[in-house]
């Protein structure tokens, strides 16, 4: 550790393994289970499980509430099931927009787009650099499954051009994001990643989830998890 800063904050990741029980993981799965179908991903409201997993006393919020503060809540939780029947290549990326609950004109903030129904906006990047993502895997991943992959340091650098996305991630060292069950693998939402399909017949549910611990300025508000 150098100049006081922890390992998260110098390299923009960090396990945290074991994080959840058997029980909450079931728990997850079933949420899953009956939100994906046969969909390779699903973006997800509040229910009573993810409320008790995700709050700042439950076993994601918790993590999340240690990397930033007290103040943090989920404003997105998206999960993702690769498998055999739905496998796909993410190619090295910063994640760039944010759900907000209505359309207000506010500087820096731009382009809007709708997903799944839900108003995205693409913010300035200092929103971006105070967010934490927090993946919980709801399956092993080891080498062959589809683990992800990132760019240390790669969240301190600003924005990167799309274009430039994979040059700039081949110059800075990369790690793989390896997970038992039940893990949770922490990043800063900016930093580059990237992974590839997954080999083999077996499935890889990850639950994404957003946190931020501030209100968003000029009047926008974060569309969380609300109905």
């Amino acid at each position: 550790m150098s100049n006081g800063e922890t390992p998260f904050e110098r390299e923009g990741a960090q396990h945290f393994p074991g994080s959840l029980t058997a029980d909450e993981v079931e728990d997850l799965r079933a949420v899953a289970d009956a939100h994906l179908g046969a969909r390779p991903g699903a973006r997800l409201t509040g229910s009573d499980t993810l409320s008790r997993v995700l709050s700042s006393d439950g076993p994601v919020g918790a993590v999340a509430t240690v990397l930033t503060s007290p103040a943090a809540r989920p404003v997105r939780a998206v999960l993702f099931d690769k498998s055999p029947a739905a496998n796909w290549v993410v190619a090295w990326h910063q994640d760039r927009t944010i759900p907000v609950r209505a359309r207000t004109d506010a500087e820096g903030f731009g382009p809007w787009s709708s997903k799944d129904g839900i108003l995205h906006v693409a913010p300035p990047f200092e929103v971006l650099a105070r967010m934490i993502t927090l993946r919980v895997h709801l399956d092993p991943v080891d080498a062959d499954n589809a683990p992800l992959r990132f760019a240390v340091g790669t969240h301190r650098i600003g924005r990167v051009a799309a274009e430039d996305a994979v040059a700039v991630a081949a110059r800075a060292e990369q790690r793989v994001c390896l997970a038992e069950t039940g893990d949770i693998w922490a990043y800063r939402t900016p930093i580059l990643h990237a992974s590839d399909r997954a080999a083999g017949q077996r499935r890889r549910r990850v639950l994404q989830v957003d946190y931020a611990d501030f209100d968003l300025p000029a009047g926008l508000e974060w569309r969380g998890l609300a109905a």
